[in-house]
């Protein structure tokens, strides 16, 4: 793992989340392009829709994590 730009170690818990809320805002109203291998699987998962097969139902999802059983 390469070494942190900014070191937070010396920040408390609610000094980080302040930073961690931050960061995300200043990414809110800037377009992010996907790149070819994103609008690929984009594309390859729209397809996927076409042949009728729309997955499991959200049923068997939850159904299928350990810890949460209905």
């Amino acid at each position: 793992m390469a070494a942190p730009i900014f070191d937070f170690s010396h920040l408390t818990a609610d000094e980080r989340i302040e930073l961690s809320s931050q960061l995300r805002d200043s990414f809110y109203g800037r377009a992010v392009d996907p790149d070819e291998e994103q609008v690929a699987e984009l594309r390859r998962r729209r397809a996927s829709l076409s042949d009728g097969d729309l997955g499991e139902s959200w049923r068997q999802v939850m159904d299928a994590i350990p810890w949460r059983r209905w």
